[in-house]
């Protein structure tokens, strides 16, 4: 065969396979927000007063917000905002006060700082409530408390709440963590959720709002409206979405993976590397050793995850945001990077205890336990307790096994994807 021939065939059988390859691949997840507009939902919010509980994350694929996009459609109207923690732009790190959105010039009510729930009052200028925020799969993230103090409201008042659902960034098949609350209680919010749930805000809220009634209190009329094409072995970047960091600290979909594990530290006087751009990726302290951590966390074998040691010097502006003042700012920080190798077997709940075991064993003396809010982060105080009583790290892990494996068959029965 001549070789201009031989090429040209080369070529065509490439291209072939590329379409094919093509062909094959996931379509991008659609999301809920791009549903709402479609004949099937529509009807639940045209010619109503819409409260909506959003921020910067709750963006169409296209780049509008959908703040924006409802409040010039002239078949609605949008009267009142709610805004989570960090605000309705993202850009806020410690309590948010109400205001304007710039915008728009609604009204924005803060959910973050003396009140949680919407009042009778707030919502009196509203038909329907609709939820749409991007969330990351841990307990203590804060936006899935938000929603289910906005559920508690729409029960109570009789309102009806929509639900706009988005993947779970970090996958819908990872369940991990002791179960907060009393052992087989409904499960009617974040306290009774293990660290790590694996499940979307639509789930949740499904979740939540079911349980109610074993507890004889009110339910939500709910609706949520589920994406499309969504699978539960997704992680966020598989979903062809575009990434938007959900809050000024959750940087990436690699600072997500690890949270379950390091946000553990803001129970502790160990910096959890927030003030710089790897934050919760890194553990560190002016007067740790970094060898003898990195070394004594890899002996561990734990899978999926290797730690090598590193060194920064917290800021209180990260990213162009200014941030809570962290840990240690302005000094040299010694500790352990970790560095994911297999997301699917990390498991980021049991890293926290060895983390926690790895430090207490090294730097009896010098590390300082926050009690409460080591506690509210477990959800429980046996963690630290048994840690600081000295108990092994894998005796700790196995003690979550059956209440984890009763949480998981409630949680069954509310699955979506």
């Amino acid at each position: 065969m001549k070789r201009p021939l031989y090429l040209l065939l080369q070529l065509c059988l490439l291209f072939v396979s590329t379409v094919a390859l093509a062909g094959n691949a996931a379509p991008r997840v659609i999301i809920g927000a791009e549903r709402l507009f479609t004949p099937e939902f529509l009807p639940l919010i045209k010619g109503k007063r819409i409260g909506l509980v959003t921020n910067h994350t709750g963006l169409l694929p296209d780049g509008r917000h959908l703040v924006d996009v409802l409040h010039e459609r002239p078949d609605v109207k949008l009267t009142t905002l709610f805004g989570p923690e960090h605000g309705i732009r993202g850009d806020q790190d410690s309590h948010v006060a109400s205001g304007t959105d710039a915008k728009t010039g609604l009204p924005v009510v803060s959910l973050y700082g003396k009140v949680r729930k919407p009042t009778p009052e707030m919502l009196q200028n509203v038909d329907v409530l609709i939820f749409d925020i991007q969330d990351i799969g841990a307990r203590f993230y804060t936006y899935i408390a938000t929603m289910n103090h906005v559920l508690e409201a729409a029960a109570e008042q009789g309102k009806p709440f929509i639900v706009l659902d988005r993947p779970n960034a970090i996958g819908g098949i990872y369940v991990d963590g002791p179960v907060g609350g009393k052992v087989g209680e409904p499960v009617t919010g974040v306290a009774q959720l293990p660290v790590v749930h694996g499940m979307t805000v639509g789930e949740l809220a499904t979740m939540f709002n079911g349980e109610r009634a074993k507890r004889k209190m009110p339910q939500a009329k709910l609706t949520v409206i589920p994406m499309q094409h969504y699978t539960r072995q997704q992680w966020y970047d598989d979903t062809q979405l575009p990434w938007v960091k959900p809050s000024p600290n959750m940087l990436t979909l690699t600072t997500a993976t690890v949270y379950p594990a390091t946000c553990l530290l803001e129970g502790t006087n160990i910096s959890e590397a927030r003030g710089t751009l790897h934050p919760f990726e890194r553990i560190a302290t002016p007067w740790v050793d970094s060898k003898k951590l990195a070394d004594q966390l890899n002996g561990y074998g734990l899978k999926g995850v290797t730690f090598r040691p590193v060194s920064f010097v917290p800021d209180s502006i990260v990213d162009g945001i200014k941030i809570y003042p962290p840990k240690f700012m302005g000094e040299q920080c010694t500790g352990a990077e970790m560095v994911v190798t297999d997301r699917n077997a990390f498991a980021s709940a049991k890293a926290g205890v060895y983390i926690l075991h790895a430090l207490k064993t090294l730097y009896p003396e010098q590390l300082e336990w926050r009690e409460g809010r080591m506690d509210r982060l477990w959800g429980t105080p046996k963690v630290r307790e048994q840690l600081q009583a000295g108990v092994a790290p894998e005796e700790i892990v196995k003690q979550w096994d059956k209440d984890l494996e009763r949480f998981k068959k409630v949680r069954k029965k509310y699955l979506l994807y």
